[in-house]
């Protein structure tokens, strides 16, 4: 097994949720491969398609993301693919990567200095709440959680047209999580555990929002004005995504600790 003291210093019991993005790309090719292993063991992953991205430290802009070609399972540190802003490999990758991945984070990657990293997902749940012509609601915990706080999209077929990069930006605005319509979810972050919980917790309220409508019941929806205090309390760290996340790595490490190779 591997040695886990290295993956319990995001933060503190004192100081959960840090929002320090690492300043080592090795540091951030670990998380990141740990990422796709966790949206594997969640069963958010779809064949080999889907993608996290995250920007490396310094002024080229260059980010890492998944090699076109292999499932998320099979992903490790070191064949992540580093690209830059236009797309160019940087280095050797005995891999490509998908044109739809690159148009849709560069996008983000480029307009948002805030945004280090982007999860987007075609989960089952997701997808379906992205074809309801009224989106998510706010009729559970997460739900509730995510009030005026998710942006959409509005689909334009497969994402591979650099001009959809603009309205992909203005659409997403100055929101952390969008719901792209008839396609799937994003989520960003100024660190990976910070994109992550975000998506966990949109993927969350998709999850019990099919269930619920599946019964055909009429649904509770929580007051806009709770929803506001709800949302406040946990976006001002009562979640602790660090803490959240070195769990998750822990458990990445004890089922299969390739993915830090």
């Amino acid at each position: 097994m591997a040695d886990t003291a290295t993956v319990t210093t995001f933060s503190t019991p004192e100081n959960p949720g840090s929002g320090r993005q690492p300043n080592d790309e090795q540091t951030l090719r670990t998380q990141l491969a740990a990422a796709y292993r966790i949206v594997d063991y969640f069963g958010w992953s779809m064949l080999i398609f889907g993608h996290i991205t995250v920007r490396l430290p310094g002024p080229e802009r260059h980010f890492l993301i998944n090699p076109y070609g292999l499932m998320f399972h099979e992903i490790t540190a070191s064949n992540l693919v580093k690209i830059d802003l236009d797309g160019n490999i940087i280095g050797d990758s005995a891999h490509p990567t998908n044109p739809a991945g690159f148009v849709i984070h560069s996008a983000i990657h480029a307009a948002r200095d805030d945004v280090n990293c982007v999860f987007h997902t075609h989960t089952r749940e997701g997808m379906a709440v992205a074809a309801l012509a009224d989106g998510l609601n706010r009729s559970d915990f997460a739900g509730a959680a995510l009030y005026n706080r998710v942006a959409y999209h509005d689909f334009e077929g497969l994402t591979v047209r650099m001009d959809e990069r603009e309205r992909l930006v203005q659409s997403l605005g100055d929101k952390n999580l969008m719901i792209l319509r008839n396609h799937g979810l994003l989520s960003c972050g100024s660190t990976i555990t910070e994109a992550f919980l975000r998506l966990h917790t949109l993927q969350s309220a998709c999850e019990v929002q099919v269930a619920a409508r599946a019964t055909g019941a009429r649904l509770l929806e929580v007051p806009p004005e709770v929803c506001e205090s709800h949302a406040a309390s946990l976006d001002t760290g009562h979640q602790s995504p660090d803490l959240v996340y070195a769990a998750l790595m822990r458990l990445m490490d004890q089922r299969d600790p390739s993915y830090r190779d």
